[in-house]
């Protein structure tokens, strides 16, 4: 078994495109994953797979049935546990015990973007905010608020041509440690 974290975007925010998250937990259920747990009312699903089936492929299973049940499309980013964990480690923001986590977010990219269009975004400033694209992973860091940066899901989407969310590093490692806690369970 393989343990996921399935990021939804764009659910239950300004009463739009609303899904409770019993329903949703059932909703997995219903796909075959097991160990299906949500955290917060955003979209985060954490949940055992027992297919070998890749992140994308999940990722549009989910997508298909939100689609089917809610008619309403819901952009869908599954990720393993393991991914996770790797990204936690690798935030190049992170400078120790120091490090203000409430400046730090995660922007999980769909897929890894085309070399051309990773080239042109470096080419964008928007300092004192920065960020650094790894993989899949966009790590953020905002001088401020994220809601007054212009390093958002938006821009990423546009510039990279691919379905993002973002979530904050706190909510990120909070989704690490429940896939943890549940693969002890």
């Amino acid at each position: 078994m393989t343990k996921h974290i399935a990021i939804l975007r764009g659910i239950n925010v300004g009463g739009k495109r609303k899904i409770l998250m019993a329903d949703l937990k059932q909703l997995f259920k219903d796909l075959n994953f097991s160990d299906v747990t949500t955290y917060i009312q955003s979209g985060n699903v954490i949940f055992s797979s027992k297919k070998s089936e890749d992140t994308l492929s999940l990722a549009n299973k989910i997508e298909k049935s939100i689609s089917k049940n809610y008619d309403c499309t819901v952009p869908v980013i599954v990720r393993t546990a393991d991914e996770i964990e790797n990204a936690i480690l690798k935030n190049p923001f992170i400078k120790g015990e120091e490090t203000n986590i409430e400046r730090l977010h995660l922007t999980f990219l769909k897929d890894i973007p085309e070399t051309e269009k990773l080239e042109k975004i470096k080419t964008y400033n928007y300092s004192p905010d920065l960020f650094e694209i790894i993989d899949r992973d966009v790590f953020v860091y905002c001088s401020g608020k994220y809601h007054n940066s212009k390093l958002t899901n938006n821009f990423f989407e546009n510039k990279l041509k691919i379905s993002a969310t973002t979530r904050n590093w706190k909510t990120v490692l909070k989704l690490s440690q429940l896939s943890k806690t549940e693969q002890k369970a």
